[in-house]
């Protein structure tokens, strides 16, 4: 099935190494230059934002303080920071997730690109569990005993594999289970019937995985650097 396979689109030598083009790596860039376009547009009428919110303001304020609670509730406040990079994340990830509305492709269903996101985290779990915890964050790779350090190592590297895991396999069955719909409905029924599955697939559980991406993610990075 072509859902399985991400499209090449070419091939460009860079320095000798030769450089892919993915069906991937042109969704990212769509969605990343709508997200700028976006932000430049919010920046510019940030200017002419007024004291009582109405109209175009009330939904970007209503957007960032909606993340700005849900980061507080994730993270404690020395790690609030994070915040502005965990946006970025969920609108990312929830642009690439609803994307099949559009009959494009998903990037998310692309196990490369939910894996970087997902190394990321794994980065700022260990950054952050040593900057905050410093050398009892190292300890505690060797608690309850010097045995232990490989399982706990293990259960360090599993985290970035199971975030990129669930997010790329949601993402991916649901593609899978619309291009099967597609390919086997009737030609009456084509029109029709994937609209409660678009609904369900691209929309529901794309917000749904987005969401779940972002929490667990702060929530392990909260966890790291507490010493509680």
């Amino acid at each position: 099935m072509e859902d399985l396979n991400v499209a090449i689109y070419g091939v460009v030598k860079i320095g000798g190494i030769e450089v892919w083009i993915t069906q991937t790596m042109v969704g990212a860039w769509i969605i990343s230059a709508v997200l700028i376009l976006f932000a430049v547009v919010v920046r510019i009428k940030s200017s002419k934002f007024n004291e009582i919110p109405k109209g175009f303001q009330n939904v970007i304020e209503s957007i960032v303080e909606a993340f700005d609670n849900f980061a507080k509730g994730a993270v404690d406040e020395r790690l609030m920071f994070l915040g502005n990079w965990y946006f970025m994340v969920f609108a990312f990830i929830l642009l690439s997730n609803i994307s099949g509305l559009f009959f494009f492709r998903p990037p998310t269903a692309d196990w490369s690109l939910t894996l970087t996101f997902a190394l990321v985290t794994f980065a700022l779990i260990q950054v952050m569990g040593v900057k905050f915890q410093k050398g009892t964050y190292i300890k505690g790779l060797f608690a309850p005993h010097p045995l232990f350090f490989p399982l706990n190592v293990i259960g360090e590297l599993a985290r970035p594999i199971s975030l990129s895991f669930r997010l790329f396999g949601n993402i991916l069955a649901g593609t899978i289970l619309m291009s099967l719909l597609y390919s086997l409905a009737p030609v009456f029924l084509r029109f029709l019937a994937p609209i409660p599955l678009h609904g369900f697939f691209d929309l529901f559980a794309g917000a749904l995985q987005a969401f779940v991406f972002c929490v667990l993610s702060l929530s392990f990075i909260n966890f790291a650097a507490s010493s509680e």
